[in-house]
């Protein structure tokens, strides 16, 4: 690690790093090279990388300071993880620069940004990935009258902090991405009333 750079660290990355990384473990294919939208401290890619040494890692952000961290990381194990570039999904064509993606992998970024995000996240990922390539987004989701209390709290939280903000529904974030060429194809229940969803282009 350079002087100009510091890992930073978040508990919740801590506490979910392992039960996402026993999913991805199986999930991702071989040598997966695996763009990151919204890499926050680096240490998703950090820690799955070490699970699986095939596979390369691309760090994105918006936030420089987050991307900061990321490069603290990425030093640790340049042969697999990239240094972050900047990217911001609600710009139009963000994905032109990026090539050679089989995966996109996103956690919990969709319900702390306008749903204009996650259109863009979508329709991106319809751009980035061949037939076959995988979308993996993990977070928290309402299922209609099936939805965990603690999510419904939540959403209720985040829209007084932000109108824009909000748990979004499984069933929305789905047809979303079926607009963009990539259906679901997993919805893999995890702790904390989280979900991974895993999609797969047509």
């Amino acid at each position: 690690m350079t002087d100009q750079y510091q890992k930073r660290s978040a508990p919740s990355a801590e506490r979910n790093q392992g039960p996402i990384g026993v999913q991805l473990g199986t999930l991702l294919p071989e040598h997966a090279h695996v763009l990151e939208i919204a890499s926050g401290t680096g240490q998703h890619g950090a820690g799955f990388t070490q699970l699986r040494p095939d596979i390369i890692w691309q760090y994105s952000d918006i936030d420089p300071e987050a991307m900061g961290s990321q490069a603290a990381y990425a030093t640790e194990n340049p042969e697999q993880l990239m240094s972050p570039i900047p990217v911001d999904v609600m710009v139009e064509d963000w994905w032109q620069d990026i090539a050679d993606i089989s995966v996109i992998y996103c956690a919990n970024m969709i319900h702390i940004a306008p749903w204009a995000a996650a259109k863009g996240l979508a329709q991106g990922a319809g751009a980035l990935l061949s037939t076959g390539g995988q979308f993996i987004l993990y977070g928290p989701f309402l299922l209609g009258p099936d939805s965990a209390q603690s999510n419904l709290d939540f959403d209720q939280n985040l829209k007084r902090r932000n109108p824009a903000w909000g748990v979004r529904e499984i069933q929305g974030v789905e047809n979303l991405f079926k607009q963009h060429g990539l259906v679901l194809d997993k919805t893999i229940p995890m702790p904390r009333d989280n979900f991974l969803l895993v999609f797969r282009t047509l």
